[in-house]
């Protein structure tokens, strides 16, 4: 089973990019606190693609709390002096958004809309009101 799962910080806003062939990548940084000494951090690279990679740059800035769950990956390439560079990074199944939205809005400077009083589905709510019910006697 080749799974990692953990909760963190983006250390700074995620990068959006699509490929050649137009499918949406998103990465980012998560800081991720150590369990014994909370003032260190491992710093985990996460990847994401298609929706997932759309909702995670729409969304996330920096300092955001997530939680991760994916495939840990290998990879390796050549830069432009032909050295060899080793990447281990985390290919996102589920990025869950754990900040809470801004009193403002979900990012500063945002205007948050007012939620709407009426149900799209049910309308507007109506108070309980118990029947009264009138008996009345024969005879």
């Amino acid at each position: 089973m080749n799974q990692a799962h953990f909760i963190g910080r983006l250390t700074k806003n995620p990068e959006y990019r699509n490929t050649p062939n137009g499918v949406a990548v998103c990465t980012f940084t998560v800081a991720v606190p150590k369990r014994r000494d909370r003032e260190q951090a491992n710093f985990i690279q996460v990847v994401t693609w298609r929706g997932l990679a759309d909702n995670c740059n729409q969304y996330l800035r920096q300092g955001k709390q997530v939680g991760v769950s994916g495939e840990i990956t290998s990879r390796s390439y050549d830069d432009d002096n032909g050295k060899r560079h080793y990447v281990t990074e985390i290919v996102a199944d589920t990025v869950d958004f754990l900040s809470p939205k801004e009193e403002e809005g979900f990012f500063p400077g945002e205007t948050a809309e007012p939620e709407p009083d009426v149900d799209p589905l049910f309308g507007p709510p109506t108070p309980y009101k118990p029947k009264q019910v009138v008996r009345t006697r024969k005879g």
